[in-house]
């Protein structure tokens, strides 16, 4: 374990105060105390993220509250009871989010008991899906049903998991935590930029008994946020599936006793990199792990990037997945009641979300397919969504999120669906949106990201965006470009026509002007 610290940063003050995941067994009186949520003190409101439950500033007296699904992965009866919690106890409002979990809106603190009871009765949990933990593991949404993979890679992220939730050894890092397992040669969940990535390999050819082994090579360091994007860097480490989770524990393990607790903008795992170089840490990892690391072996990913939406022939015969798109991850409690149906209906009942916001009914037979795709349902979580809307990404905004300096689900939404209008013919896009630097909608990832903030148009401080370009992860993975700053969004619809049009002929280079005069503008309000 960790010992206190002695850190000027306020978060570690408060871990060394009390530690986060005690939380958890004070919430009963935290939520029966007389003044409800004005009465919490700054250090418990903290504290609450170990259980999940965030406080949000745009909505007084209102929490929201992140659930752990891990790879992805869920029930129709986990996601009904969830709808149902949603619209009982909160708002109605769920979002889908980037790593693969769940959120409900405006939750009550009084209610939050009984929501950590009904996540228990159905197996879910919200425990460290905040602050400094571990997050959710990511894999391929398609685990397992692929025939475009390499082989399953959810059961190492669910032996990670049952390693770390709940365990006091892994609840105080210097920040937090993202990984990845996954064994897909289709690149679809950024694994580049996370603090552990681990991605499907065939053996070391210098090693005989291991040349034809499927397992994970491991890169470390990658992250987004403040900074930009920085692209994890190569281990030289391939591991096989099997000790795949504790070689990720050992990573973790020594961040947590020698990642810097100073500055809370220089303690993710990236900058321990920076301080020691990938030589020292992979020799100091190596120590912890007591035997030679194996060299990494040869990438098996392929260079396409898919998002598994619409209909996919599963590797079991006869059975197809549907992925849908639900745009930019924001629903409503009666459609994911309706999803659930739908997927016990049509399918096995199993439902997969994505790293983009969108949901997957799994082991659907082929003659269940007319009638599925016939479903009301469809018409709004689109089987077939159009070229832009398809790859549409959008963090929460600032309508719940005190960090975002813009709105962003609705703005993105009215932008992706004008561009749909006026190109029904091309070719997928993806455009990802933040409403701040933190950069949750994974924007420097993109192909065209937008990036929120303000400046003055027509003597009127508005929401802006700045925008990249050429963002990628994959075997040739690279941060986005940027190319313009402080562009109002109202003014995107003479910007983008031409952009994109450059973007597909040749690539962007900043500064260069992004207003074709050839290419008329959009009327994105209309």
């Amino acid at each position: 374990m960790t010992t206190a610290t002695k850190s000027g940063n306020p978060v570690e003050r408060i871990k060394d105060e009390k530690p986060g995941l005690d939380i958890f067994d004070e919430i009963h009186e935290l939520a029966a105390q007389h003044g409800g949520w004005e009465t919490i003190e700054p250090g418990d409101r903290e504290r609450l993220k170990w259980i999940g439950t965030f406080f949000r500033k745009p909505t007084p007296g209102c929490f929201m509250m992140r659930l752990r699904i891990t790879n992805g992965r869920l029930t129709a009866a986990q996601l009904a009871a969830l709808a149902e919690l949603s619209r009982r106890l909160g708002s109605g409002v769920m979002d889908l989010t980037t790593r693969q979990q769940i959120e409900l809106r405006d939750i009550q603190i009084r209610d939050v008991p009984e929501i950590l009871d009904a996540l228990r009765d159905i197996d879910l949990t919200s425990l460290q899906t905040g602050m400094d933990n571990i997050r959710g593991a990511n894999t391929c949404a398609l685990s397992g049903l692929t025939p475009n993979e390499l082989f399953d890679a959810a059961p190492a992220g669910e032996e990670f998991t049952r390693m770390f939730l709940g365990n006091r050894e892994y609840t105080n890092l210097p920040r937090k935590l993202n990984v990845a397992f996954t064994g897909c040669l289709e690149n679809c969940i950024h694994a580049e930029t996370q603090d552990i990535a681990m991605t499907p390999a065939t053996g070391p050819g210098g090693v005989p008994a291991l040349s034809l082994s499927r397992g994970f090579n491991v890169a470390v360091g990658g992250k987004m946020g403040s900074g930009g994007m920085t692209v994890a860097q190569p281990l030289d480490v391939f591991v096989e599936p099997e000790d795949a989770a504790r070689l990720a524990s050992t990573i973790t393990l020594l961040f947590r006793d020698e990642g810097s607790r100073e500055k809370r903008t220089r303690a993710r795992l990236a900058f321990l990199l920076d301080e020691w170089g990938i030589e020292e840490f992979r020799g100091r990892l190596e120590e912890r792990w007591g035997a030679a690391l194996l060299p990494a072996g040869r990438d098996a990913r392929r260079d396409n990037h898919a998002d598994h939406l619409g209909v996919n022939p599963q590797r079991q015969e006869g059975l197809y997945s549907v992925g849908l798109c639900v745009l930019t991850g924001r629903t409503c409690a009666e459609d994911m009641t309706e999803l659930a149906r739908l997927a016990s209906t049509y399918g096995s009942g199993a439902i997969r979300l994505t790293v983009g916001q969108n949901a997957i009914i799994a082991d659907v037979p082929e003659a269940n397919l007319p009638a599925l795709l016939a479903e009301p349902l469809l018409s709004r979580l689109s089987p077939d969504a159009r070229p832009f809307t398809r790859g549409l990404v959008s963090c929460t905004g600032n309508d719940y999120c005190n960090l975002a300096l813009i709105e962003t689900k609705s703005a993105s939404q009215r932008v992706a669906q004008a561009l749909d209008t006026c190109y029904p013919d091309a070719a997928p896009l993806r455009m990802y949106w933040s409403g701040c630097p933190a950069g949750c909608g994974n924007h420097h990832a993109a192909d065209i990201g937008f990036q929120g903030g303000k400046t003055r148009f027509e003597g009127e401080v508005v929401d802006a965006v700045t925008i990249f370009a050429g963002g990628s992860t994959g075997p040739n993975a690279r941060p986005a470009r940027k190319l313009a700053e402080q562009v109002p969004v109202s003014a995107l619809g003479a910007v983008l026509p031409g952009l994109i049009g450059k973007f597909r002929a040749n690539g962007l280079e900043a500064n260069e002007d992004l207003i074709d005069p050839g290419i008329p503008g959009i009327d994105f309000e209309a």
